[in-house]
């Protein structure tokens, strides 16, 4: 049985992978997050690791703090890169194969049309400095690893966007949202997913691969789709990303391209709508 190490388990994507487990027997599952396994005690990581002693390592840790990450570069560095650096080191040399989960934030933002796994990175703030420095060591250290690169990533587990709006829209009259800031959001349930089908293929394809739900939308688009599906009575306003000054700055486009991922594993890619949906019945249940 394949014993596989799910690294940031208690995250938004680690919880749904989580989920999913429950039905994967066939996989020996262990999810760790900082208290099992601390990957900023870089002295300590491979030998903590050769205890698991993984054949497949799911990197789904990070630092994603995106403001906080612009006055914590060292934090930053040590779990976006380091730590990468030693997960996909110590896989190469025991026969492990490794997936990492990056970020749209690779890119600064000038693009025009969707991003492919090609397209050239540029990135604008820590957060996307450190993460590229992660993938740039993933890909050296281990050449067999899959990199996958998301966006907006948001969940019935932990914090994120989608929730944030909900409790928002609750409690407020009116809000404003930045409309001026295009890309897709993620569902960790159907990222999860669709790691699943990548570890249960035939074949084993290394390489960066993107993976976002299919649409088009502006963080005020995402908003609307929100309050629409929530049957919320808030009035949201679009504004420009200079009037909500914020530290770190954002890619004005990161919209990412999913034909590689479809095209060699098989992935479907549901529409952001279908999968906002079911997470905001979810959180409908969760709260009752």
């Amino acid at each position: 049985m394949k014993k596989i190490l799910v690294t940031g388990a208690n995250g938004q994507l680690g919880s749904e992978l989580r989920q999913i487990a429950v039905n994967k027997t066939q996989f020996n599952w262990v999810f760790t997050d900082y208290q099992e396994l601390d990957l900023c005690d870089l002295a300590h990581l491979e030998q903590k690791i050769a205890v698991i002693n993984p054949k497949l390592i799911i990197n789904c840790a990070a630092h994603t703090a995106v403001d906080k990450a612009e006055s914590e570069v060292e934090l930053s560095d040590v779990l976006n890169h380091q730590a990468v650096a030693i997960m996909a080191s110590w896989s190469q040399a025991n026969d492990c194969k490794m997936i990492h989960i990056s970020t749209d934030y690779v890119f600064d933002g000038n693009s025009a049309v969707p991003l492919t796994e090609e397209a050239e990175t540029n990135p604008i703030n820590v957060y996307g400095r450190t993460k590229l420095a992660g993938e740039n060591a993933c890909r050296k250290e281990n050449p067999n690893a899959i990199i996958i690169r998301t966006s907006w990533v948001y969940s019935s587990f932990g914090n994120n966007f989608v929730k944030t709006m909900s409790r928002l829209m609750q409690e407020k009259d009116s809000l404003n949202v930045v409309n001026d800031q295009v890309g897709s959001p993620t569902y960790a349930a159907d990222l999860a997913h669709a790691i699943v089908v990548i570890i249960e293929h035939k074949k084993w394809q290394a390489g960066i691969y993107n993976f976002s739900n299919e649409g088009e939308i502006s963080w005020y688009e995402f908003a609307l789709a929100i309050k629409e599906i929530g049957g919320f009575e808030c009035e949201v306003s679009g504004i420009s990303a200079s009037n909500y000054p914020t530290p770190a700055k954002r890619p004005a486009y990161s919209l990412l391209d999913k034909t590689k991922i479809k095209n060699t594993f098989g992935v479907i890619v549901p529409e952001y709508k279908e999968s906002l949906r079911k997470c905001i019945e979810l959180l409908r249940i969760k709260s009752n």
